[in-house]
């Protein structure tokens, strides 16, 4: 359960980054974070994906056809719950106090402080690796966005100040206690059913999306799919039975 504070670490080293360099990252420099990102992002999801597929190679080709499944009826669980709108909300808000701040600098504390939390606690690579380093101790997802959030902060920082950085501490305890959650209360009785990997594997696949966001091969509605985390153990549930 490191995770969710490496994250919060990964929040303060980013607004210490930014609060101390004279100047903002280079358009080339950002470029290349985006594209390691983007790399170790479907690095790791493809790993999830190999760290949980056992058996066979039928048996193994059977696992990841029902976790895809379950990943497309959770997506269309997602819509019918609005899911991505509800999120789409949330991020327009937060984008309109960012757009206030960028017109007249620096912006209100409160205000950045509100925008930076919705923005990392609704990203939906949080809910993946808070699941997973609950369910594994997988951790690396929440060491990626750590990263991701880090360099968001450093711009962030300068926009509205040192107290923005105090963003860390509802990560810390969101991403925390989802993970908390997710160990004490289903990984005993996934792992008694042996659904843990069909979980992972659902996530695996959702992650390998992120980096499909990161790269802008596509667009994505992450948040649609997330359920699906719900839906594949059901199916390798009823499949086993």
């Amino acid at each position: 359960m490191i995770g969710a504070f490496l994250n919060a670490l990964g929040i303060l080293a980013g607004a210490l980054f930014g609060f101390t360099a004279r100047q903002p990252l280079s358009a080339r420099t950002q470029n290349f974070f985006k594209a390691a990102l983007g790399a170790f992002t479907a690095w790791f999801g493809l790993r999830l994906i190999g760290e949980n597929v056992h058996g066979t190679f039928f048996a193994g080709v059977k696992q990841l056809g029902v976790a895809g499944l379950g990943v497309v009826l959770g997506f269309w669980l997602g819509k019918l719950l609005r899911l991505q709108k509800i999120s789409n909300r949330l991020g327009h808000y937060a984008s309109n106090l960012l757009a206030v701040a960028q017109k007249n600098p620096p912006g209100k504390p409160a205000d950045g402080l509100l925008a930076v939390t919705i923005l990392f606690c609704a990203a939906p690579l949080g809910i993946l690796g808070a699941v997973a380093d609950g369910l594994s101790g997988y951790y690396f997802l929440l060491l990626l966005k750590a990263a991701m959030d880090g360099l968001a902060m450093a711009s962030f920082v300068k926009m509205f100040r040192w107290p923005v950085a105090l963003a860390a501490l509802p990560v810390l305890l969101f991403l925390n206690g989802l993970t908390l959650a997710v160990q004490t209360g289903m990984q005993p009785w996934l792992a008694t059913l042996g659904l843990v990997p069909s979980v992972n594997l659902a996530a695996g696949i959702i992650t390998c999306a992120v980096a499909l966001v990161i790269f802008e091969i596509r667009r994505v509605e992450l948040n649609s799919y997330l359920p699906g985390l719900a839906v594949a153990p059901l199916l390798a549930h009823y499949w086993a039975a």
